[in-house]
């Protein structure tokens, strides 16, 4: 698994259960991903009909002089899962507080793979202890590598 992109704001919520999917792409999309030119920031994953789709990432055009006129960056796109994934998610999204958000792109052999979760909000203060815990453990590795602890 090589990990092309992550999503950096997925510190704001409280990942419940992942689950990951094929996304349907042009090539021009699949070469700008590859070349790490995704922006998932802002990005959700939202369910119509029985079908699943990835709204609000942006995938500029891989080469923006040969782009077809009609290009969308931030159109939906569809994910691919089966049935019965589609209505387990169903069934989560209708609880209340719950939504889907994209957590990272990766390649698994040729191909592009979204793993995405259900998430909950979290508080302010959760988010606050989160930060210190992050800040702490930098601290932590910073003094081991100073003074070559192993």
């Amino acid at each position: 698994m090589n990990i092309v992109i992550e999503n950096k704001k997925v510190f704001q919520y409280k990942v419940l259960e992942k689950i990951k999917a094929g996304i349907v792409l042009t090539g021009q999309e699949v070469k700008s991903i590859k070349t790490g030119r995704l922006i998932l920031t802002g990005s959700f994953v939202v369910i119509k009909g029985e079908e699943v789709f990835l709204v609000g990432a942006a995938i500029p055009p891989y080469q923006p002089k040969n782009a077809p006129k009609d290009y969308d960056s931030q159109r939906p796109r569809k994910l691919l899962l089966k049935k019965k994934e589609i209505k387990h998610l169903i069934g989560k999204v209708q609880q209340k507080g719950l939504t889907m958000m994209p957590l990272r792109m990766y390649t698994e052999k040729r191909n592009l793979k979204l793993e995405f979760a259900v998430v909950k909000g979290k508080k302010k203060y959760d988010k606050r202890e989160e930060i210190k815990k992050k800040e702490i453990e930098r601290k932590m590795r910073k003094i081991l590598k100073v003074n070559k602890v192993y």
